[in-house]
């Protein structure tokens, strides 16, 4: 595999550490770090906490008691066939080959990666399992959209397949050398790649999976409140570990990357509890729990290239918009994307990759532009990026459902959903009475 240095060129040299996490390895003669390798082993930690036990648990808290077995099932089994599937194919697909829109298998079942491979001042084996994080809780998150409602068969199916034709050709286009590194797209650490991938993923699926037999008329509340602030905890802890960890060592960057991403969460947590407490009289703590998320898919794109300032806009700019979108899609339209994974992680990371083509400007305390490149010319290559990523990842979504959806269906009976998924699918309860 060869780094793309035409990209660096263009990034300028204000941002080439922070361009390492959309690179494909060095050369093998790369000096290691040790402080660098060690950074990148504990955000790989802490991405993997992201979705085991984080994600997994702020689901939960917001589904049925009956739901709760099914929700940590889905994020188990998830983490464990993408993390499978990353090393058959997934991480060739990204980062091998030079290919503008999709990598090769060169690198499947990881078998150039070496005791002595590098990428940049980490081993390559690093690199490969801080990326297969990544690779872990995108699909993951998707898992918002269905709840309740979708076999357990079809969920397995429709993540082997779309990672490997959705997340790993984007991931190529943006961090691998593909098409969008080429024209100098700004992605620090997942707006486009994970979080506009999922939440047009999950809009798809709320669309054709359709929507849960009691939405909306009688839709219980999130029957734990309580773990879903907890797994948001550890979401939170865990994102300095997927932003900070993007800059691929432990220094300056990291730094930044860190400080902004905690700013925009505090920010977006404050701004959802005062715009419920306005509308309702009295804030509730899965609002701004969800706040604080919507913070933090804002900010993640732009969190290696801003300063301080940026990170308090976003999170203002976030924790508005996507209350917004939350209102809109479920209430206005009436779509059942479940637990908000569009309104929120979508529509945060879609905000996010546009507006860090003027956040990155030192104006607000941002790293600067590549020279030659205003804000407008560099926001026109953050929309196009969006704009494609968005349209592949609802085609192909799409595709991917409706063939699953004939081979094997995508829904559980009329019976086994009014049971609860726990039973009906995995023959097991959350909850024990007496």
């Amino acid at each position: 595999m060869q780094f793309p240095f035409s990209a660096i060129k263009r990034l300028g040299t204000g941002l080439i550490a922070a361009s390492l996490v959309a690179s494909p390895v060095f050369a093998a003669d790369s000096a290691i770090d040790s402080g660098d390798t060690a950074w990148i082993l504990t955000a790989t930690a802490l991405v993997l906490l992201m979705t085991l036990p984080g994600l997994a648990l702020f689901y939960a808290g917001l589904v049925q008691s009956k739901n709760i077995v099914s929700v940590l099932m889905h994020h188990f089994a998830i983490a464990a066939l993408m993390s499978v599937l990353w090393v058959i194919a997934g991480y060739s697909l990204a980062f091998s080959g030079d290919g503008a829109w999709v990598g090769d298998l060169a690198n499947s079942f990881m078998s150039k990666i070496t005791l002595d491979s590098a990428s940049g001042t980490i081993p390559e084996s690093v690199f490969a399992a801080f990326q297969m994080t990544f690779a872990i809780i995108t699909p993951a998150l998707i898992i918002g959209a269905y709840v309740e409602r979708m076999k357990f068969a079809a969920i397995l199916l429709f993540s082997a397949v779309w990672l490997l034709t959705v997340y790993a050709p984007v991931t190529h286009w943006v961090w691998g050398g593909g098409i969008m590194a080429e024209w100098g797209v700004l992605d620090f650490a997942g707006g486009i790649v994970v979080h506009a991938t999922a939440g047009t993923a999950a809009l798809v699926c709320a669309l054709v999976v359709g929507k849960r037999r009691s939405f909306p008329t009688s839709v219980q509340p999130p029957h734990s409140p309580v773990l879903t602030m907890i797994g948001a905890s550890m979401l939170w802890i865990g994102w300095f570990g997927f932003n900070g960890g993007s800059a691929l060592g432990a220094g300056n960057s990291a730094g930044m990357a860190l400080l902004v991403t905690h700013i925009a969460a505090a920010t977006a947590s404050l701004v959802w509890m005062f715009i419920e407490w306005f509308r309702f009289g009295r804030p509730s703590l899965v609002g701004i729990v969800t706040g604080m998320v919507a913070g933090l898919a804002t900010v993640t794109p732009a969190s290696g290239f801003i300063g301080v300032p940026g990170g308090l806009i976003l999170g203002l700019a976030g924790g508005v918009a996507c209350y917004v979108a939350v209102d809109l899609i479920r209430v206005r339209l009436k779509i059942d994307d479940s637990l908000d994974v569009f309104a929120v992680h979508g529509v945060g990371g879609i905000l996010g990759s546009l507006l860090v083509a003027y956040l990155a400007l030192p104006a607000f305390g941002g790293l600067g532009l590549a020279d030659g490149v205003t804000a407008g010319s560099q926001f026109m290559v953050q929309l196009a990026s969006v704009a494609i990523t968005v349209l592949w990842t609802g085609i192909a979504s799409y595709v991917i459902l409706k063939v699953i959806g004939a081979v094997i269906g995508l829904r559980v009976d009329q019976q086994d959903e009014i049971e609860g998924l726990d039973l009906s699918q995995h023959g097991e309860r959350g909850y024990h009475n007496g």
